[in-house]
């Protein structure tokens, strides 16, 4: 590494700062809020960066917290979001510094997020070696699903009242080394619909079928059909996905129901493979309950967009992970079927997302058994505060 690289952020530059890291982020593991709840870890977030100097503004978007801070004269800007909320599970990992509040838990790693944009705040803010505008978002409601965080601070002005340049953000990568960083350009993260389906046939009596239109079968046909969807409709080169999360009908064994409901959940990469799925989901439904004589109602909606990080902001972060912590340990990241409404961000500003390694043996992600790793805080941290460090350099 040569001198002027020693002249950005390095890990080592946080390690006198890992046992504070550490119990900031277990404190807020311990007390988990949910999307849309996030009051007090949003008041708990914003008293720091108010000490440290950020100007800070609070509610945008919901629990919403933006905080800036300038450093020099350039009209430079850069924006790096960390979300917030936690998941409606019930912890079962047994750790001392397990979610203190029944049901609630954070099993998505956010708290772990929130904690490392913070510790990049306090060191940008202590050594300010940057020239423009850093934009610190610290975001509510990622995991709403739908009407989300992201959605919401867009609506709210965000990028008209805290202009900037380009986005960053992370989310933890479990299966991948502790302090590893993972990188793709171009869509990394797919978009997702959900699926209610209702088939509405003729009850009765179970030992009288032939007078009824049995919304059992119609789903349990409709149910094989869409495995088809994806091997028959889409290119073998493109990646999709319909998973059938739920189907529900009667109550009794005697019993021919009124009516069936299935519940999906679709992922794809491609536009184009979207408006497929859509439509070829939409007319296998309707088709196949036609021919047995029911009828359907479906709710179709489509939520996150796919992520897609563009080309020039993901090769820059590629760049700064490597200097920061070698070329063996930044890698390219697999297309995940998860989905992230930082892709509404994406939709609006050059930007790239980046993975960091949760550890090879950590649980997956919304298990009652996963724990943000705190071996990656200081890795996360010294990331942020180097990325925009070399994105706004003296």
């Amino acid at each position: 590494m040569n001198t002027q690289q020693n002249h950005f952020a390095q890990v080592s530059d946080f390690a006198g700062m890992e046992p504070e890291l550490v119990a900031m982020r277990q404190y807020l593991h311990a007390n988990p809020e949910l999307s849309f709840d996030e009051v007090e870890t949003a008041r708990w977030v914003a008293e720091k960066l108010v000490a440290w100097g950020y100007d800070v503004v609070q509610n945008v978007g919901g629990h919403g917290v933006v905080a800036r801070l300038t450093s020099g004269s350039s009209g430079k800007g850069i924006a790096i979001r960390a979300d917030m909320d936690a998941l409606p599970i019930q912890e079962e990992t047994g750790l001392p510094h397990a979610s203190r509040v029944p049901g609630k838990m954070h099993a998505c790693g956010h708290d772990g997020h929130t904690v490392i944009l913070l510790g990049a705040a306090e060191y940008l803010a202590r050594t300010r070696r940057f020239d423009g505008t850093v934009t610190l978002i610290f975001q509510p409601a990622e995991e709403a699903g739908k009407n989300s965080g992201a959605q919401a601070m867009i609506a709210d002005g965000l990028f008209e009242r805290f202009p900037f340049d380009a986005i960053f953000g992370l989310h933890n990568h479990p299966g991948a080394r502790k302090g590893e960083i993972l990188l793709r350009s171009g869509p990394m993260m797919a978009a997702v619909d959900t699926v209610s389906i209702t088939i509405n046939g003729k009850g009765g009596h179970a030992s009288r079928p032939h007078l009824t239109i049995d919304p059992v079968i119609v789903a349990c046909n409709i149910g094989v059909s869409l495995q088809t969807v994806v091997s028959r409709n889409v290119d073998p080169t493109e990646t999709a996905v319909v998973t059938i999360g739920s189907i529900h009908a009667g109550n009794a064994s005697n019993v021919i129901p009124e009516t069936a409901t299935l519940v999906l959940s679709v992922r794809s990469f491609n536009p184009t493979v979207r408006d497929v799925l859509q439509k070829r989901i939409s007319q296998l439904v309707s088709s196949t309950a036609e021919a047995y004589g029911a009828t359907t109602e479906i709710e179709y909606q489509r939520l996150y967009p796919t992520v897609v990080n563009s080309q020039a902001e993901t090769d820059f972060a590629r760049l700064v992970a490597e200097e920061l912590i070698g070329i063996d340990n930044v890698k390219t990241c697999p297309l995940i079927p998860g989905s992230e409404d930082f892709a509404y961000f994406l939709e609006k500003k050059p930007g790239s997302f980046l993975r960091l390694g949760n550890g090879r043996d950590s649980a997956i992600l919304h298990s009652s058994k996963y724990d943000f790793a705190d071996k990656s805080l200081t890795t996360g941290a010294a990331m942020w505060a180097r990325l925009v460090e070399r994105f706004l350099h003296v």
